[in-house]
Parts: C-alpha cells; sequence; structure tokens
C-alpha cells in the first residue's frame, strides 16, 4: 500500500466507529465466555454456582448483554460494507471481486475460530450474509428497510407460532441438560483433540440458532447498517445531535423492559423470552450506541473513545484475540479452568482480557499501519500487500 492510499485510509476513518466497534467487542465477549468457561448455557445452569450472586449475575448478563451486541456488531459490519465500496471506488478497483474475497477470508477466518478455538463463531455467518448483502447492494434505502422489517416479521412470526402450536416443554429433560452439560464440560477440560471434538459436536446447534434467530437478525443488522451508511450517519456528529436522544429514550424503557423478561424467564430456554428479547434487543443496542456516542464526544468521556478506537480499529484481530484467551484460560489446552469458575469470576475473566487488549491495541498500532489479521485479510482481499511497518495512530493525530 502506498502512502498516498495510508493516508487516504487514514482520513477516512470515523472515530465514533471504531468506539462502537471496540465496545461490541466488550460485549461479545462477555456473553462468549460462557462457552468455554463451562459446558451449561443458559436452559440449565451449573448446581455448584447456585448462590443469589450466581443467579444474579446470569440474570445481568442476560438481561443486559444476552442477544444485543452482536446486533450491533452487525450493524456496523453493514455501514463499514459501504466504507469498503468506498475505498475500492478510490482506488480505481472492482468492488465485487474485492469483497468476494474478503468474504472468503472471513469464511476460513471463522471456520478455524469455530472448529479450533471457541464453540461457535460469527464470522462464518457474516461471510454467507455478506455474499446476500453483496447481491442486493443495488436495491434502494427503502426497498432495504423493507427487506429488513420482513425478515424481523418472518423471525418474530416463527417464534411466535411456535409459542401458539408446540409444546417445547416436551423437549426438554432437565436430567438430560445436566448430563449432557458435564460431558461437555468434561470434553473442553481435555486434549486439544477432545476440545476440538466438543466444537464440532455443537455445530448442529448452533446452525440452528443461525437459521432461526441469529441468522435473520443479522442480515436485518446489515440492511440497516448499510443505510445508515449511505447516509453518512455517524460522521461529524457532535453528540448533541437529537436523535441521539430520541433514540435514548425510547430504546432504554423498551429494551431494558424486554431484557428484563428474557432474563426472568430463564432465557433462551423458554420460547417467550426469546420472543421477547428478539422483539426489543434492537432498542437496547441502539439506545447503548447513541448513549456511547454521547459519551465520547463529552469533556468528561473523550478520553473514553480514545481508549476504545484502537481495538476497534483492529476488531478482527481482537475478536480472534478473545477466542484464544479463552481457549487458553478456560479448556485443557491451557490452564483447565474450564467448571471452576463462577459467573461473576466469568465477568472478571472477561473484563480483564478485554483491558488487556485496549493496551495492546494502542501499543500495536503505534508501529504498525494494521491489525495482524487485518493485514492479512486487506493483502488478500486486496491482492495487493500492505506496508507492515508504519503507525496508524499518529497518522491520525497528524
Amino acid at each position: 500500500m502506498t502512502t498516498a492510499t495510508a493516508a487516504t485510509a487514514s482520513r477516512t476513518r470515523i472515530p465514533d466507529l471504531d468506539a462502537l466497534r471496540a465496545f461490541a467487542l466488550l460485549g461479545i465477549l462477555v456473553v462468549n465466555i460462557t462457552f468455554a468457561a463451562t459446558g451449561y448455557s443458559t436452559t440449565v445452569t451449573d448446581p455448584a454456582y447456585d448462590s443469589w450472586l450466581d443467579d444474579a449475575v446470569r440474570w445481568l448478563n442476560l438481561g443486559f448483554f444476552g442477544m444485543k451486541f452482536y446486533l450491533l456488531f452487525s450493524f456496523m459490519f453493514g455501514y463499514s460494507f459501504v466504507l469498503q465500496a468506498d475505498a475500492a471506488a478510490r482506488a480505481g478497483a472492482a468492488f465485487r471481486p474485492r469483497m468476494v474475497r474478503r468474504l472468503l477470508g472471513l469464511l476460513a477466518l471463522g471456520a478455524v475460530n469455530m472448529v479450533f478455538l471457541i464453540s461457535g463463531d460469527i464470522l462464518t455467518v457474516y461471510a454467507l450474509l455478506g455474499a446476500v448483502l453483496l447481491a442486493l447492494r443495488g436495491i434502494r434505502d427503502r426497498t432495504a428497510l423493507v427487506v429488513a422489517a420482513a425478515l424481523y416479521g418472518y423471525l418474530l412470526l416463527g417464534i411466535g407460532s411456535s409459542l401458539l402450536f408446540l409444546d417445547t416443554s416436551s423437549y426438554f429433560d432437565h436430567a438430560a441438560q445436566v448430563a449432557a452439560a458435564q460431558e461437555s464440560t468434561a470434553n473442553l477440560a481435555g486434549g486439544f483433540d477432545s476440545v476440538i471434538g466438543e466444537h464440532l459436536a455443537v455445530l448442529p446447534l448452533y446452525g440452528l440458532s443461525q437459521l432461526t434467530v441469529q441468522g435473520p437478525t443479522t442480515l436485518a443488522m446489515f440492511l440497516l447498517g448499510m443505510v445508515a451508511a449511505r447516509r453518512r450517519m455517524l460522521v461529524g456528529l457532535t453528540g448533541r445531535e437529537g436523535w441521539l436522544r430520541a433514540v435514548q429514550l425510547v430504546g432504554f424503557p423498551v429494551g431494558i423492559t424486554g431484557g428484563v423478561v428474557y432474563a426472568s424467564l430463564g432465557g433462551n430456554g423458554d420460547t417467550l423470552g426469546v420472543l421477547v428479547s428478539a422483539t426489543t434487543a434492537p432498542f437496547l443496542a441502539a439506545a447503548y450506541a447513541a448513549t456511547l456516542i454521547r459519551v465520547v464526544h463529552g469533556d468528561r468521556g473523550r478520553w473514553l473513545g480514545t481508549t476504545l478506537a484502537p481495538a476497534g480499529r483492529m476488531a478482527l484481530s481482537n475478536y480472534l484475540g478473545q477466542s484464544v484467551a479463552t481457549l487458553l484460560i478456560f479448556t485443557g489446552v491451557g490452564f483447565g479452568l474450564v467448571g471452576q469458575v463462577s459467573p461473576l469470576e466469568m465477568l472478571l475473566f472477561a473484563l480483564a482480557v478485554f483491558a488487556g487488549q485496549l493496551a495492546l491495541s494502542r501499543w500495536w498500532l503505534a508501529r504498525h499501519g494494521h491489525g495482524p489479521v487485518e493485514w492479512l485479510l486487506r493483502w488478500f482481499t486486496n491482492a495487493d500487500r500492505p506496508a507492515w511497518r508504519g503507525s496508524q495512530l499518529s497518522r491520525l493525530a497528524g
């Protein structure tokens, strides 16, 4: 990548987008860490950790984190999709071949992540649904919004139908669920082959989740992000925009109410809870985003945006880094703490890992133009080897 290209790329960065991306990474880590730290899920809890404090932390996690942050991350993928197209236009390159290569790269990275590092992955989903977004690239904003609404309508109709016509309680055998959770915990505590086997074993359930809930909502967020980017909604913000306050005033009451219902009903183990969360989670995610934007533009919160942005600029490296960290901390590949930490300790581990990523990201970008995985993906995407050295932070400051 030439110096001129690097300078152009630095000038087109959107600090608010980077801060939001890092914030979403924290939320995703808080949720995903449970998949490495225990074989138990929200449908059945570990009897070794059933105190009021354990239950309270689980409840807060479900109510304020569960099903929220992947929506925010997906919205930003759609927003960045337009920025990628703009970058290709500035470089005089065809966008479609570039994006196809980028999606193939994400698919490969996601496959490695979900097989070798952690149960579940968003990169493979982004790669597959990104192809759909690429096919829909030419649609008008109004059509994109209609399609997004239709996807949510399909989702809510499907969940509502199962609630009305299917007795889902008959499929839940508590004793069998506990036995399965114990087996999963034992597999994660084993060697690398045992961990990989566990990751492969949960792929069908993960795929079902993508088809029924996360897939439609992710694509809907892609489309909303694409429309927002076309209208440059995150460009030139001051934090004093009236629409940001309106998002908070609507999003927090609706989103928190839905989160309380979802958590109180037991999370994904209750169909009504999932329906309520799927309906209200976008409101809370939007309120979180609006709040962060307002905070980082205030005199007292400017430091927060500066702290978060480097981690957001290398979000892909940090996302995969979180998988590596949880693999080494919890599974038998590393320290083997799986099944030995309480919900509160999981949360503290997540905060510690993220704090380390904030510091490491700033250190790395003071010496390199891109995160390590971003560098590799950019090379594959653009078919042009980027410069390895060079401070992105200094270019942005200049």
